[in-house]
């Protein structure tokens, strides 16, 4: 049953009929026009980013219905005092607190409210960003965001030099600006027309009446709140079933390392979607930022160009949280070992689907050989890619820095020039790109939790520090999760049971620890994809770092660590 509900939305009074299960979110994007609350998990209210005051308070607009916010009061970014606002996105802009800018309005709008009445106490900022996934940033320059708000005026920056660094990271164009922690990152669903027709992704329980284009099947409607009813949008759950590595482990090696890795949900946080006008081209996913690799094969642009041709009309194409955790790519498991004999690493492995990037030569920054052999086989499960962020750099990485660890190898007798011995912590990797990364991870002895991590980053000319160091930081945080938290259990027909953003085991704000990047400002050109080095550089010095902290587990994600323990409490 309908309703009407009437109700003061950014000091203007609106008067909407609205379904009886809708949300204040479908009523604020889809009737109102209101884009900045994003829709990253709808109906699961679980990352945050459509946060909207309701009389004053921080609520997730998605599970809030729209018949119960009769006669209240609802601020959105663009409602909220312009000087207040300012100072807010100043303040991400100036500590990378904002990459993309998908999660991003949700904290602002979180961070207003939480200012009200002054600067927070730490443990107010933690409970705050409990209710918030932001999965570019790794926590830290947030804090720093949100700290630094209102404090003196920022050193001028060049957002364009800005954009081009991240861009470099991202592998796809990427905007750095005032307004990109406010959500004006021109996402591809925020810039499509409202009277477009909606496709979304049919249940198995809609084939008929449902439509094929770019090899799924699809449900149009007239809005997108139709289109998912009538799909039978599946609530996102979280499954009973334990995540476990689809392939066994090797014979364990003597003197050497093995490692079984899960399947992993790259996790970005706006969900694939599109648009396009019949005979035009469809608006790229990828707007403002790469999603880590986890779109470049996406469905969605060239379902919105058949669908727009065949029905003679614009045609928005759109993911639910669920449909991506279905559909997109993960990243692929292995089961590998690796053994360090004098300067010789052997590295066997398989890879369960794409091995390409296993495949790809590194620049290994020591002088030593390494005799891999890698070969790909299939089990049941979702689909896998290795275009997603360090796939095949990280993995490698780790099992080369592990023998070499577990042989006791002096790493800095090794090293093939200078460059590289500037950046070696605990360990270093050489990137694609060409960049090197070197890191180290502390870990208490009396709890086992990991209490820092250092990175230093060499990427020929930075461009942009600020922006440089927040995509380390994120890739530290990434590398953290990969190893000890983050996984998706995969029934042993391949169904992918844990659909809740939460059950991806992201590591939560308050539980990120402190990560120190250092910067070398080299001569020559700027090099790509520095965080990619970063990632594998943490990766592996996270897991030496277990070893001499109570064992080298053999499985990621490590949950049975004390660390792991630590992070998940």
């Amino acid at each position: 049953m309908s309703g009407r509900v009437s109700f003061i939305c950014n000091d203007v009074a609106v008067v909407v009929d609205v379904a009886a299960d809708e949300s204040l979110l479908s009523v604020l994007r889809e009737r109102l026009g209101i884009l900045s609350p994003k829709d990253g998990c709808a109906p699961q209210g679980q990352c945050g980013c459509c946060t909207v005051l309701v009389d004053g308070s921080a609520r997730v607009a998605c599970v809030t219905p729209a018949l119960r916010v009769a006669g209240r009061a609802i601020t959105t970014l663009e409602g909220l005092e312009p000087e207040r606002r300012d100072h807010l996105a100043s303040a991400f802009v100036a500590s990378g607190g904002s990459q993309c800018g998908f999660c991003t309005p949700g904290i602002v709008m979180r961070a207003a409210a939480l200012l009200t009445n002054g600067p927070p106490a730490q443990a107010a900022l933690d409970r705050a960003l409990a209710a918030h996934l932001c999965r570019c940033t790794g926590w830290q320059t947030i804090y720093e965001a949100i700290e630094g708000v209102g404090t003196a005026a920022r050193p001028e920056r060049d957002f364009d030099v800005a954009s081009a660094r991240a861009a470099l990271e991202g592998g796809v164009a990427q905007r750095v600006a005032s307004d990109v922690p406010l959500g004006a990152g021109s996402f591809s669903d925020d810039c499509a027309p409202r009277n477009a027709l909606v496709a979304v992704p049919a249940s198995s329980d809609t084939g008929a009446g449902s439509e094929a284009a770019a090899g799924l099947r699809w449900v149009l409607a007239p809005s997108l709140h139709e289109a998912r009813t009538r799909a039978a949008k599946v609530q996102g759950r979280r499954t009973t079933i334990d995540e476990r590595p689809p392939l066994p482990l090797p014979e364990e090696p003597r003197g050497g390392v093995r490692l079984a890795t899960s399947w992993v949900e790259p996790a970005y946080l706006e969900p694939d979607a599109s648009w396009c006008e019949p005979g035009g081209e469809p608006a790229s996913p990828l707007a403002n930022g790469g999603a880590f690799g986890g779109k470049e094969a996406s469905p969605v642009p060239e379902a919105a160009r058949e669908l727009a041709n065949r029905h003679g009309r614009a045609v928005r194409v759109v993911f639910a949280r669920e449909d991506v955790v279905r559909l997109g790519p993960k990243r692929p498991p292995i089961a590998a070992s690796a053994v360090c004999n004098g300067s010789n690493v052997t590295v066997r492995g398989v890879v369960a689907g794409d091995a390409s990037a296993f495949l790809t030569p590194i620049d290994w920054p020591y002088a030593l050989s390494v005799d891999e052999h890698w070969t790909s086989t299939e089990v049941p499960g979702p689909p896998t890619a290795s275009h997603l962020r360090a796939v095949g750099l990280a993995e490698r990485a780790v099992l080369v820095e592990g023998a070499l660890h577990e042989a006791g190898v002096e790493r800095h007798a090794l090293l093939r020039d200078d460059r590289a011995g500037a950046v070696l912590l605990d360990t270093c990797v050489a990137g694609w790109g060409g960049a090197v990364a070197g890191a180290r991870v502390n870990i208490a002895n009396d709890t086992g939790a990991v209490t820092g991590i250092e990175a230093r980053v060499a990427a020929g000319d930075p461009l942009d520090d600020v922006v440089l160091r927040s995509y380390a930081i994120g890739a530290s945080h990434m590398a953290l999760g990969w190893l000890l938290t983050e996984a998706l259990a995969v029934a042993p027909d391949g169904e992918v049971r844990d659909l809740t953003i939460r059950s991806f085991g992201i590591v939560r704000a308050k539980d990120t620890p402190p990560i120190t990047v250092t910067i070398l400002d080299e001569p020559g050109p700027p090099l790509p994809r520095s965080s990619d080095a970063v990632f594998a550089a943490v990766a592996s010095a996270l897991w030496n770092a277990l070893a001499r902290n109570g064992g080298r587990p053999d499985s990621f994600p490590a949950r049975g660590t004390r660390a792991a323990r630590a992070l998940r409490r």
